[in-house]
């Protein structure tokens, strides 16, 4: 893989993405429907995954491409792969919250070793770079020419005082009872892929995830948090969690700064 033309390719499909994104967001109101799943769909998440799709299929022919818009991507397990979630927190993109975000990512070999994040509407822009640190970039999100970037690195965490993040949408009293395991400073709530960066920019120490998500959910901010020094293992065993499942669905998990004293179920 060449991982230049991979992190310039990934970082200007998201921008594009984005701002197709937001032209349908600050418009009049779009249609909401319901998928299979009862989870809702919009016109925003297949415009995206569109741009997104035909930019990566003409970069990366050879390689594998799961979509979450696209069924006829989710097929047998593969292992190694570019996934896709042209919009993440698509209930907040609806309720016009901001929380939302473009993701994409590649995993080699079962993990998410490069990825994007970009939350237009709250213009923080997250990626690997080439050699597969974890960057924050500001300034005007030229589509050919990066801005100005910060290195990101997790937190040290104080096992006596944490700062957790959990979702905002999806909270539950699993949650509750498994955070409650820990000495707590402070806690924040963001929706999407917004929360691995949080924990990637030391802005948090633990996301634990007890509830349902997909690869394509979590794949790209799992890489950035991996670039940044962070890591994310299953809730049930405190293994790594992989990717390229043969449907795609994510076990519970931790995402976390090392140095937490990590607690089981």
């Amino acid at each position: 893989m060449d991982f230049n033309t991979l992190a310039r390719v990934m970082r200007r499909l998201a921008l594009e993405a984005g701002d197709r994104i937001m032209e349908i967001y600050e418009g009049p109101d779009f249609e909401v429907r319901a998928k299979g799943d009862n989870s809702p769909v919009t016109e925003a998440d297949e415009a995206a995954d569109a741009i997104i799709s035909a930019g990566l299929r003409a970069a990366f022919p050879d390689l594998p491409l799961v979509t979450e818009e696209q069924a006829g991507t989710h097929g047998q397990s593969v292992k190694t792969f570019l996934i896709v979630d042209p919009l993440d927190g698509t209930k907040e993109f609806v309720q016009r919250r901001g929380d939302f975000t473009v993701n994409i990512a590649y995993v080699d070999d079962g993990s998410p070793i490069r990825g994007v994040v970009y939350a237009p509407a709250k213009a923080r822009l997250f990626y690997t770079d080439a050699g597969g640190n974890a960057v924050e970039e500001s300034g005007d999100f030229d589509k050919d020419q990066p801005g100005p970037t910060r290195p990101l690195r997790v937190s040290k965490p104080d096992n006596a005082g944490l700062m957790v993040v959990a979702s905002k949408s999806h909270r539950d009293q699993a949650t509750d009872d498994y955070i409650a395991k820990y000495n707590v400073k402070d806690m924040t709530s963001a929706g999407s892929s917004l929360k691995f960066c949080l924990v990637a920019t030391g802005e948090a120490d633990l996301y634990p995830r007890v509830g349902r998500t997909m690869e394509w959910d979590t794949a790209a901010g799992h890489a950035v948090l991996v670039g940044a020094g962070g890591d994310v293992i299953r809730f049930d065993n405190h293994q790594p969690l992989r990717y390229g499942k043969d449907g795609f669905a994510n076990p519970f998990f931790i995402a976390y700064a090392p140095g937490i004293d990590l607690k089981k179920p």
